[in-house]
């Protein structure tokens, strides 16, 4: 599943695509593209669907200037790269889960490496094609860096494109020399092509010289630097996949809290809407629709409500059945909430109030009687939930104590 995502860097709008599993991601991961590139580059595309196919979620953008982002690229330089990066992850973090896999495609992986300790959910870093140094970038327009320098800024072609580049960005890459790969901490597997044109294997030799285990390399035989072959792409997703396995914790892998018998616990899931909701023996997620702001990763706690009585409905109409050996074929209940004016009301007349309204339709099937019909529907207005709702509720509120 695609969807189209929006957030603020430094104040300005970035988009970007998530591609999560139908079922469910097992974990997050973070995909920064390679320079001047797009979101929609072959090689960020084809890598995130096949990581998705894997059960890994993986988040891409357009850094600011570029694609579909706002901003101007002229303005921005790796400092700006690096803040867009950190504010992806702060997206996942507080949409979903933060990214534990850092991934990083020519720029983008001398990027992901200079920001990879200041994400600490992160467990594995990858570089693909990517240069030591962020430095190495200006050998695409070497020609011009006298002009910019001496103008502050000059109009240069990259990939057939033309880009305003500025003094700034020139004086920003510079101060960006000495990022310690010692302090990363996390597993790295570094991918590169021996016939790489634009960044050449030196410098995945210096990543991995000065990286600290656990570190990894992956030669791509006779890739290109955009790995613009579908079978590329696919063989650096695949061995992703199967490398970061080692480091990554699943969702399956995450202890589930222990919870007495009939109690709820409910937990925060992303800082937004959605909730992590554990009994004694299930976990199930409730959250909010897009249309108000949610992820709609799980059903409404009204939803929720009218599970409870749609179920035990269901279940009241089944054990009923099984005892007076009714022929009941099946059981499905509908339902639906909404609020109403009040026909009947004590103080009505001074101010409009309204009820909460629950329609409730029964559809039995099998071979009853008229007589056995009513009788189940009179035993629906008797199952447990149902009372409880009709009942006299009181809720008791009280602060957890937490521990100093």
């Amino acid at each position: 599943m695609r969807e189209k995502v929006q957030f603020l860097s430094n104040g300005v709008t970035l988009s970007g695509a998530l591609e999560t599993p139908d079922s469910g991601a097992r974990c997050f991961a973070l995909f920064a593209h390679c320079f001047t590139c797009g979101k929609d580059v072959a090689a960020a595309s084809r890598i995130s669907r096949a990581l998705t196919a894997e059960g890994i979620g993986v988040l891409r953008f357009d850094f600011t200037g570029l694609g579909n982002s706002d901003g101007d690229f002229s303005n921005t330089n790796f400092s700006s790269n690096l803040q867009d990066l950190l504010a992806a992850a702060d997206y996942l973090r507080s949409h979903h889960e933060a990214p534990q896999l850092l991934i990083g495609h020519s720029l983008g992986g001398a990027a992901v490496l200079a920001m990879a300790s200041q994400v600490s959910e992160a467990r594995a870093v990858v570089t693909i094609g990517a240069p030591r140094n962020a430095e190495h970038v200006i050998h695409n327009f070497s020609a011009d860096i006298d002009k910019i320098k001496a103008d502050g800024e000059a109009q240069v072609s990259l990939a057939g494109r033309s880009f305003k580049i500025k003094r700034q960005f020139i004086e920003d890459i510079e101060q960006h020399q000495s990022d310690d790969l010692g302090r990363l901490r996390k597993a790295l597997l570094v991918m590169h092509s021996p016939i790489d044109a634009t960044v050449p294997i030196e410098e995945a030799e210096k990543i991995y010289r000065d990286a600290r285990h656990p570190k990894s390399f992956i030669s791509l035989d006779d890739a290109d630097h955009l790995l613009s072959r579908k079978a590329d792409s696919q063989y650096v997703a695949d061995t992703i996949a199967s490398w970061a396995s080692r480091y990554l914790t699943t969702s399956t892998e995450k202890p589930q809290p222990t919870v007495s018998a009939g109690h709820v616990l409910v937990e925060e899931k992303d800082r937004n809407f959605a909730q992590n909701v554990y009994s004694d023996s299930h976990h199930w997620i409730a959250d909010e629709p897009k249309s108000v702001g949610g992820s709609n990763s799980g059903p409404d706690p009204y939803e929720h409500l009218l599970a409870a009585l749609g179920t035990c409905t269901a279940m009241t109409l089944r054990m009923y059945a099984k005892r007076k050996s009714l022929q009941l074929e099946d059981v499905s209940v509908t339902l639906q909430h909404s609020r109403s004016h009040a026909s009947d009301c004590e103080g009505c007349t001074d101010k409009p109030m309204k009820i909460d309204l629950i329609e409730r339709t029964i559809s039995i099937k099998g071979d009853l009687s008229e007589e056995q019909r009513t009788r189940l529907l009179e035993v629906a207005d008797r199952c447990p939930v149902h009372r409880t709702l009709h009942g006299t509720i009181e809720v008791r509120t009280s602060a957890a104590i937490e521990p100093h």
